[in-house]
């Protein structure tokens, strides 16, 4: 297990945040534009080695990473892979990007950046319903399982699992043009997320105010989504505050009807916003305290 690696490239995600270089993210968009520009075609088998190629790339040039590290005094090392494996972790990222829209001009501008729904006919219950609803689904996404896979396999680990990440959330969609293209991408990430998807939820409920509650609706409504993860965060979050989240949603200038998650006690509101994403401490508290520990005594 890679738990002292983990400790320190979280906590310069947290001291840092994005690093000024070109995300590897931002490489591996780069190769699936270039290989769907030029090999696209609306069938399994493309999308498949898509996938594949990229995952082998990734898994080539982090374990090269890994193996040049090597050569480098210990201390050295270990900040050098501490530093690689931290651009797999957004937490600073992500809490920013969110509460960002408590202070925008244009709150439906802002959100359009973090979701794939069209915005702008949203009310302002729309536009927090949907932040709320990104900051929980990212934090299984991009905090718990990128740094899942890193304690597990250190950098190869978050590579791999970000490359897989990457390409269900470019072509993973069930829209005409990536239905089968894209299919392989969606599989993977949804087998790469469930173990990561339920330690969130778990984690949400044991740091929720309303325990009792955020259990209750993550049991009931958890598995209602399509997706076979990213419900079971959702409705844990949407227990704790007491609101409901999911329901219709326009993609595409199309409706898209969703269950609803949670319970309708309070409003969806900038307070309700704000109150969801002061979990954020807590959890960094309690990864960094787990990892630190688990470090020192294994």
């Amino acid at each position: 297990m890679y738990l002292e690696l983990a400790f320190f490239a979280y906590l310069i995600d947290l001291l840092f945040g994005e690093l000024p270089i070109k995300h590897p993210v931002i490489w591996m968009g780069d190769y699936i534009s270039a290989f769907e520009q030029r090999f696209y075609s609306n069938r399994v088998m493309p999308g498949a080695v898509l996938a594949i190629s990229l995952i082998l790339l990734t898994l080539l040039i982090s374990m090269l990473l890994v193996y040049c590290s090597y050569f480098l005094p210990s201390w050295l090392s270990l900040l050098a892979l501490s530093v690689f494996a931290s651009t797999g972790l957004a937490m600073n990222m992500l809490h920013q990007s969110v509460a960002a829209i408590l202070t925008a001009e244009n709150p439906a501008l802002k959100i359009s950046y973090l979701v794939s729904r069209d915005t702008h006919n949203m009310t302002e219950t729309d536009i927090y319903k949907a932040a709320l609803e990104t900051w929980t689904e990212n934090l299984s996404d991009g905090v718990i399982a990128p740094l899942f896979y890193l304690v597990l396999f250190g950098l190869p680990g978050i590579a791999v699992y970000k490359a897989i990440n990457t390409l269900d959330s470019m072509i993973g969609y069930k829209t005409p043009h990536y239905f089968y293209f894209g299919k392989v991408a969606a599989k993977l990430d949804d087998v790469a997320n469930f173990i990561p998807a339920r330690i969130t939820a778990l984690l949400i409920i044991v740091l929720a105010e309303n325990k009792a509650l955020a259990w209750q609706c993550c049991w009931r409504d958890g598995n209602k989504l399509e997706s076979p993860n990213a419900g079971l965060p959702i409705a844990a979050l949407a227990g704790d505050l007491g609101i409901q989240l999911g329901g219709d949603a326009r993609y595409h200038g199309k409706i898209k009807h969703k269950p609803v998650l949670g319970t309708d006690i309070n409003p969806v509101n900038k307070t309700t916003l704000t109150q969801g994403l002061k979990i954020k401490t807590p959890i960094d508290v309690a990864l960094l305290s787990f990892l630190l520990t688990a470090s020192l005594i294994l």
